[in-house]
């Protein structure tokens, strides 16, 4: 797995984390753990570890948007013993709009609210589905390309009101441009047409391995079904305008366990 940063092991001794990348705001690093560790978690002040899964010693870790500037990796071994390895995260600028109007409040429906708690539930267990697969491994690639019309991040804030951030990456394009797996990897949730989510649409979940998955919303068409191996390059859908949108494009979204991450990073810049 490689970002578009220039990779760096940053050094440390044989009984350490090793580190490829910069731990960036809504980056990824890959790494190897010290030889002999059982387990790993990744260690933030005020919130609970979060899992690290060790493949043969490999792994990589995700960081939020938010992330704080402080953290650290932390090796568990059959002796009991604790490794600590702190992680300074770097901080980035995120577009923001600031609005001289107050943030309207979203208009709901009866059926929406009876709805979307079901919606939630199954997403959220899509998410935390464990798959043997091995894409966190590959390089990315961008799984359709054109326009970036919406960069992750990006944020309005109303009156001194933050709204919510743009949680991936948008790429306008005409309604049926398809839509390619960007690594390896095994669906975990594949939206039924006839009953798409009433925000996402025909929503697509693509479990990488490593706790990475991507997300896919708006398509017009689903190619593949639940449970399903994908390889890079595949085609997965079509771009659409379904669920919650003003156009056909698609949103690309990845997470590393719940860390939102910024596409940009992992695929790099858009090919031309």
């Amino acid at each position: 797995m490689r970002t578009f940063l220039a990779l760096a092991l940053l050094a440390a001794p044989a009984d350490d984390f090793r580190l490829e990348g910069v731990p960036t705001q809504g980056g990824l690093v890959t790494g190897e753990a010290p030889a002999g560790a059982v387990s790993a978690v990744l260690r933030t002040p005020g919130a609970a570890d979060v899992s690290v899964t060790l493949d043969r010693g490999r792994f990589l870790v995700g960081f939020d948007r938010d992330a704080p500037a402080n953290a650290e990796l932390v090796a568990r071994f059959a002796d009991g013993r604790e490794l600590r390895r702190p992680v300074v995260v770097a901080p980035r600028a995120w577009r923001i709009e600031r609005v001289d109007a107050p943030l309207r409040a979203g208009r709901t429906s009866a059926e929406f609210e009876a709805v979307r708690p079901g919606e939630l539930q199954r997403i959220a267990a899509a998410r935390a589905a464990r798959t043997e697969a091995t894409g966190w491994r590959e390089r990315f690639r961008w799984p359709a390309t054109g326009r970036v019309s919406g960069l992750f991040g990006s944020q309005r804030v109303y009156q001194g009101v933050p709204g919510s951030y743009h949680s991936g990456v948008d790429v306008a394009l005409p309604t049926g441009a398809p839509v390619v797996a960007p690594a390896g990897g095994v669906v975990v949730l594949a939206a039924d047409p006839a009953r798409p989510f009433t925000l996402e649409g025909n929503l697509l979940l693509i479990d990488h391995g490593g706790g990475l998955s991507s997300a896919f919303l708006h398509l017009s068409r689903i190619h593949v079904r639940e449970g399903q191996r994908v390889e890079a390059g595949q085609l997965v859908g079509e771009v659409g305008r379904s669920g919650r949108a003003t156009g056909p494009h698609l949103h690309w979204g990845l997470r590393w366990r719940d860390a939102r991450l910024d596409p940009l990073l992992v695929a790099g810049p858009m090919p031309r």
